[in-house]
C-alpha cells in the first residue's frame, strides 16, 4: 500500500521508508515479495486509475516516433510504426516492451492542438494497449543507450470506428529498481486520420510552393563590354546545387499539385549565373564564379516543373509591404518603386521560364494585415492579398473553418490561409521524429476541416514559410503527397480559391493598425531605408539621362534598389544598410567617371581670347545630353560670350575627353573668378563645379604710346648704326690701300695690325646686334633663335624690347609663363583624345 501511494518513478519519502520497514516486520518477507510481484494486468489497471500527476514516471524513457506508414490508412492496409527508445533515467529498465495504444476520436481542431502539446502518459485518454503479438520486447534498456523498434499490424486490429482523427500512442512499459513493477515509463503520441471511403464533398486545398531566396546579386558589373554581374557571395550556388534547398524545392514540387509562388529576382539572379559572373572576395577582389552549368540545369528543371502549373509572380525582390506601409509610404517615390517592381515581375518570369505568371497577388509577411498594408499592397495593381486566419478572427458562434475568399472592400479580396496548416512545418524537420509528427498533425487537421461540416464545400489555402529549408521542404512534400492521395481532399489553384464564393458567415473585417503583431513590427525596415533608396534613385535618374545606352545602367541599379527593400532583410537591418550603401557607392563610382578636368589659373592678354574646358568620360559608353556652362564671377571685368555666362552642349565618346572652347572678352585688368559646371538638359547640376582664376592684362593707350616711342628709338638707333658702319668701312678701305703701297716689316717678319680700327668695328657690330634684339649671345637663347621680347602671346607687340617691358607688364615680361588662352577659333575641339584607362 505504501508503494502504491508513492508517485511512480520517484524515491519514497523518509516516512514512507519507516512505514515500509514496519510492514516488513509485521507481514514478513513473503508478503512483501508478493506485493512487489503484482500481476502486470493489475498494475496497469492501477496506473490507469492514477491521476495525471502520478504518471510522472512516464517521462523516464524518451520514445521517438520516426516513421508511420501509411500516413492515412484505409481498410486492408498494414500499419508500420518505427522509432527509437532512449532511457533518460539513472537506472536500467528491465522487462521492457513497446506497444500501440489507440485513444478516442478527436472532437475538434482545438483538441488536436491540445493533444499535440501534451506530454507524459494520460490514463484513459491514451487508451488501452492493443493486445496480441504486436509489440516488441527488450530485456534491458541501459541509461543513455538508444534502441530501435518497429511495430507492424493490420489496421483492422486497431478497431477504429467511424470516420475521424484518432490519437495513436506508442508506449514503453517496464520496470526499474526503484519501482519493480510494470508501468508506463515513456510514451509518444501522434494522430491517425481515418476515412477509408471517399468523401461526398471533398475539401478543395491550395498549397503555395514558394521559390524565394535572399539577396545575392549586387548592382556592380565588371569593367568590360559584357557587363559581367557581380554577386555578394556564392551561397546561391549552394542552394541550387543537387541537395541544396532550392534544388530540392524544384525536384519535390514537380510531382505535386501546387501553386508556384516565385520571386522574379531569384530567376534573374540564377539567369545571370548562366553566363560568366564574378563573386566578391573577402578582401574585395572579385573571383570568377563557377556555377554556370548548375544554373542552367536548375532553370531547365524549374521550367519543366512549372509547365501546366499555376505560377504567381511576386513583385521583383519580394518587397516588404508591411515595412513600406508603416515606414516608407510617406517617402516620396517609394510607391512608384513598388509599381516598377510589379511591372517587371511578369516580363522577368516570361523571359526566363517562358510561362505567363499571375501578378494579381500580394503577400505580406506571415499574412498579417492592417488597413495601411492593404492600401499599399493594392497600390501597384494587385487586387488580391494573401492573409492568414490568425489575422481574421472568426466569431465564436462559427463552428467550422470557412473558405479562403473574403471580400474586404474596394474590389479587393483577402485570400485567408489556414494558420494551423500553414505553420505546421516551421520546426526543425531534420529530426525524423519532428517530421513524422508534423505530417500526421497536418493530415489530421485537414481531415477535421472536412468533418466539421461534411456537406459544406470549402476552399482552404495553405501558405508555408517563405524560405523552407531542404528538410522542411521534404516534410511538406511528404504531407502533400499523402493529402493528394487521401479520400477527403482535392487540389485547387490559388486563383480558383480566390474566385470561390465567399462564405457570408466568415469575417471580413481587417484589423486595425494597433492589432498588428509587435513581434513583426520590431523587424521592419526603418524609414531611413526607404530614404536611402530614393536618394540613390534620384542620382541614378540624373546619371542615366546623359548616357547613350541608359538601360545598361538603369536596369541593374534599378533592380538593386528593389532588392534594398526586400522582405528577406527582416531582422538583418545592419546587413540591409550595408547593401544599400554598397549600391550607392557603386553608382557614385560610375558618376565620377564623367567629370570636368581640374584647371589651373589662366592669364588673358588682349581684348579677347578663348578659354578651353575639358570634359572627361571614362565610361564604356558615350555621354550626351550634357550642357557645360562657363560663368564669370565678375562680368564687368571679363565677359563669357555675350554676357556673364555661356553654355555649350557636350558629347563625349566612350573612353575619351573633349575640350570645349569659350570666347571671352576683357574689360578691365585684374583677376576674375570663373566657374565651370556640367548640367543635365533639364537644368540639374551634374558633378562638382571647377573654379579657377583668370588674370586679365588688357593693353591700354598709354602702353601703346610707350611701345610706339620704343619703336621710334629703335629706328633711329638703326640709322645711326648704319652710318657708322659706312664711315668705318670707308676708313678701313683707305688704310688698307696705304698699307699695301709701303709696308714696313718688323724684325720677326710679322706685319702690324691696326688694333684700334679692328676693336672699334667689333664693338660697333656687337652693339648693333644687341640693340636690335637679335643678338646670339642671349643666355636663354644660345642659338640666337629667340630674343627676350619673343614671349608667346596673342600676337601683340611681339618685337618689344625686354628693357622696356617693365617688371609687371604682363605676359611680355621676360621669364613669365606664357598665357594659356589665345584668340582664334572658339568652336569645340575635334572628337577628343583617348583617355588612358
Amino acid at each position: 500500500m505504501a508503494e502504491a501511494a508513492d508517485f511512480p518513478g520517484t524515491a519514497p519519502s523518509p516516512a514512507r521508508r519507516r512505514l515500509r520497514r514496519v510492514l516488513a516486520l509485521v507481514t514478513g518477507a513473503p508478503l512483501l515479495a508478493g506485493a512487489c510481484l503484482l500481476p502486470a494486468q493489475g498494475t496497469a489497471q492501477a496506473v490507469q486509475k492514477a491521476s495525471p500527476a502520478q504518471a510522472s514516471g512516464s517521462r523516464t524513457v524518451d520514445v521517438s516516433l520516426d516513421a508511420l506508414a501509411p500516413s492515412a490508412p484505409t481498410e486492408g492496409d498494414t500499419l508500420t510504426v518505427s522509432g527509437t527508445l532512449v532511457n533518460n533515467g539513472k537506472q536500467p529498465v528491465t522487462d521492457a516492451r513497446v506497444g500501440l495504444r489507440v485513444g478516442a476520436s478527436m472532437s475538434s481542431r482545438t483538441a488536436i492542438e491540445t493533444a499535440a502539446r501534451t506530454t507524459g502518459y494520460q490514463p484513459g485518454t491514451d487508451g488501452m494497449e492493443v493486445t496480441g503479438s504486436y509489440e516488441e520486447e527488450f530485456d534491458k534498456l541501459s541509461p543513455g543507450v538508444a534502441q530501435h523498434f518497429t511495430l507492424s499490424l493490420p489496421v483492422s486490429k486497431l478497431h477504429l470506428g467511424a470516420d475521424g482523427v484518432y490519437q495513436l500512442g506508442v508506449s514503453l512499459s517496464g520496470r526499474t529498481a526503484a519501482a519493480p513493477y510494470e508501468q508506463v515509463l515513456g510514451i509518444e503520441r501522434t494522430f491517425l486520420p481515418w476515412q477509408p471511403d471517399e468523401a461526398d464533398t471533398k475539401t478543395k486545398t491550395t498549397y503555395l510552393w514558394p521559390l524565394i531566396s535572399s539577396v545575392h546579386l549586387t548592382a556592380e558589373t565588371a569593367s568590360n563590354e559584357q557587363q559581367t554581374p557581380v554577386f555578394r557571395e556564392d551561397d546561391l550556388l549552394k542552394e541550387i546545387s543537387p541537395g541544396g534547398r532550392l534544388a530540392r524545392m524544384v525536384s519535390l514540387g514537380k510531382d505535386l499539385d501546387v501553386t508556384w509562388v516565385i520571386d522574379p529576382d531569384l530567376l534573374a539572379s540564377v539567369d545571370a549565373m548562366t553566363d560568366g559572373y564574378q563573386v566578391e572576395g573577402a578582401d574585395g577582389t572579385p573571383t570568377a564564379g563557377r556555377g554556370q552549368s548548375t544554373a542552367k540545369q536548375w532553370l531547365a528543371a524549374l521550367g519543366e516543373a512549372v509547365q501546366d502549373k499555376e505560377v504567381v509572380a511576386l513583385p521583383f525582390a519580394d518587397p516588404d509591404l508591411a515595412s513600406l506601409a508603416h515606414n516608407g509610404k510617406n517617402v516620396a517615390g517609394t510607391l512608384s518603386h513598388l509599381k516598377d517592381a510589379t511591372d517587371v515581375a511578369a516580363s522577368t518570369v516570361e523571359t526566363v521560364l517562358h510561362v505567363t505568371p499571375d501578378t494579381d497577388f500580394a503577400w505580406p509577411v506571415e499574412g498579417a494585415l492592417d488597413p495601411s498594408i492593404v492600401r499599399v499592397a493594392t497600390s501597384a495593381g494587385a487586387d488580391k492579398v494573401i492573409a492568414r486566419s490568425d489575422t481574421f478572427r472568426e466569431s465564436e458562434g462559427l463552428t467550422y473553418t470557412p473558405g479562403a475568399a473574403r471580400p474586404i472592400g474596394g474590389g479587393t479580396t483577402a485570400v485567408v490561409t489556414d494558420a494551423a496548416l500553414s505553420t505546421a512545418f516551421q520546426r526543425d524537420m531534420s529530426h525524423a521524429e519532428n517530421s513524422s509528427l508534423a505530417v500526421q498533425q497536418f493530415l489530421a487537421q485537414s481531415l477535421m476541416i472536412g468533418l466539421q461540416d461534411p456537406g459544406k464545400q470549402r476552399s482552404i489555402v495553405v501558405a508555408p514559410q517563405r524560405m523552407p529549408t531542404a528538410s522542411q521542404a521534404e516534410t511538406m512534400a511528404q504531407a502533400l503527397a499523402a493529402l493528394q492521395q487521401s479520400t477527403w481532399s482535392q487540389a485547387q489553384d490559388l486563383s480558383d480559391a480566390a474566385d470561390a464564393k465567399a462564405d457570408p458567415a466568415a469575417s471580413t473585417r481587417v484589423p486595425s493598425a494597433s492589432a498588428y503583431p509587435s513581434s513583426l513590427r520590431r523587424k521592419e525596415l526603418p524609414k531611413s531605408a526607404f530614404e536611402d533608396v530614393e536618394s540613390t534613385q534620384s542620382r541614378l535618374n540624373k546619371f542615366t539621362a546623359i548616357l547613350t545606352f541608359p538601360e545598361r545602367v538603369a536596369t541593374p541599379f534599378g533592380r538593386a534598389l528593389d532588392r534594398g527593400a526586400s522582405t528577406s532583410w527582416r531582422g538583418r537591418s545592419g546587413q540591409a544598410a550595408g547593401f544599400r550603401d554598397g549600391v550607392a557607392a557603386s553608382l557614385g563610382v560610375l558618376v565620377q567617371q564623367v567629370r570636368l578636368i581640374e584647371k589651373s589659373d589662366a592669364s588673358l592678354s588682349g581684348r579677347s581670347a578663348t578659354i578651353p574646358v575639358t570634359v572627361q568620360n571614362r565610361l564604356l559608353q558615350g555621354v550626351d545630353h550634357l550642357v557645360l556652362r562657363l560663368t564669370s564671377a565678375n562680368p564687368t571685368r571679363m565677359r563669357i560670350g555675350e554676357g556673364a555666362f555661356e553654355e555649350q552642349r557636350v558629347t563625349v565618346a566612350a573612353g575619351h575627353s573633349q575640350s570645349v572652347k569659350f570666347t571671352t572678352s576683357a574689360k578691365a585688368n585684374g583677376r576674375a573668378a570663373v566657374v565651370a559646371q556640367l548640367y543635365t538638359e533639364d537644368g540639374q547640376a551634374y558633378g562638382p563645379a571647377v573654379t579657377f582664376d583668370v588674370k586679365v592684362t588688357e593693353v591700354t593707350p598709354t602702353v601703346l604710346l610707350v611701345i610706339a616711342g620704343g619703336v621710334l628709338l629703335l629706328v633711329l638707333a638703326g640709322f645711326r648704326m648704319y652710318t657708322q658702319r659706312k664711315r668705318a668701312a670707308a676708313r678701313q678701305a683707305e688704310e688698307a690701300g696705304a698699307d699695301s703701297a709701303g709696308e714696313d716689316l718688323n724684325d720677326d717678319g710679322s706685319g702690324t695690325v691696326d688694333t684700334e680700327s679692328t676693336t672699334g668695328s667689333s664693338h660697333d657690330s656687337a652693339q648693333t646686334d644687341t640693340e636690335d634684339g637679335r643678338g646670339s649671345g642671349h643666355p636663354e637663347d644660345p642659338e640666337g633663335t629667340e630674343g627676350p621680347g619673343d614671349s608667346a602671346d596673342s600676337g601683340h607687340n611681339a618685337g618689344q624690347p625686354a628693357a622696356e617691358s617693365g617688371p609687371d607688364t604682363g605676359p611680355e615680361h621676360a621669364g613669365e609663363r606664357s598665357p594659356d588662352t589665345a584668340s582664334g577659333n572658339a568652336g569645340p575641339s575635334a572628337t577628343g583624345e583617348r583617355v588612358d584607362r
